[in-house]
């Protein structure tokens, strides 16, 4: 009696969606590999931007092209006097989780241009200037800060409340409108970490948290293409589509 000698028959249906899935499972491992290489460079961009020298700030004719993506992380000096008077109050948390503000302060440069400064955080008692008046900075100075884009409003932050004067999200543009002024630059800087007097606010809040799970992930999908194709062989094993039938 003849013998078949085909050492695996698919069947139609199991193989069509098996093959599917695996497009799929695959598609989304490569996507997490590119996305990977894609945030280490990120990082490392961000990390050369934050070792290079402090530069000025651009131009106010450039402001209106300025990609602010690309201009963020950059260190930069700045050299005016802050107004005082404007102070905003943007809802912030310290490392240890308590509740308090970042004061956003208006800061005149000398040609008149103007940049709204993250001075640093202070816990919420000493949101008023009386209680910190040894950290309020008055007259020209100089000072070191890094640039950064308008915050982006997630689904979930909670609208500014200009009228009370309470911010959750660092919005240039939002917040000039509320304080009148004209001539503000479209990012915010945050201030270093140079010692207020008074001990507030506390600069040197720039944060880089940027998760970078992406190799997790692309284990994950392709783990997931590898269970899918041991369940296929398995199916056909179990029935008899695998190895030489019997005599």
């Amino acid at each position: 009696m003849a013998t078949e000698n085909h050492l695996f028959r698919p069947m139609l249906w199991p193989t069509l969606v098996t093959l599917f899935g695996l497009i799929i499972l695959v598609s989304l491992g490569t996507w997490q590999v590119e996305r990977l290489y894609w945030k280490r460079d990120l990082m490392a961009t961000i990390a050369a931007r934050m070792a290079a020298p402090a530069t000025d700030i651009p131009p106010q004719a450039d402001w209106a092209a300025l990609d602010l993506k690309r201009i963020e992380y950059h260190h930069v000096k700045l050299s005016g006097h802050f107004i005082n008077a404007s102070e905003l109050y943007y809802f912030a948390q310290d490392e240890e989780g308590t509740s308090g503000f970042d004061i956003v302060t208006p800061f005149m440069l000398d040609d008149g241009r103007i940049v709204l400064v993250d001075r640093g955080f202070v816990p919420k008692e000493l949101r008023e200037p009386a209680t910190r008046l040894p950290g309020r900075i008055e007259g020209p100075t100089t000072l070191v800060a890094v640039t950064r884009a308008p915050q982006q409003r997630g689904i979930f932050t909670a609208p500014d409340d200009a009228a009370g004067n309470i911010w959750f999200t660092r919005d240039p543009a939002a917040m000039a409108e509320a304080l009148k002024l004209e001539n503000v630059a479209p990012f915010y800087v945050e201030a270093d970490a140079t010692p207020n007097a008074g001990g507030f606010p506390v600069g040197g809040q720039t944060k880089i948290t940027i998760p970078n799970n992406h190799l997790q992930y692309a284990i994950t999908w392709y783990g997931l293409a590898i269970v899918l194709l041991v369940i296929y062989l398995s199916f056909h094993w179990s029935n008899g589509r695998i190895g030489r039938r019997p005599e």
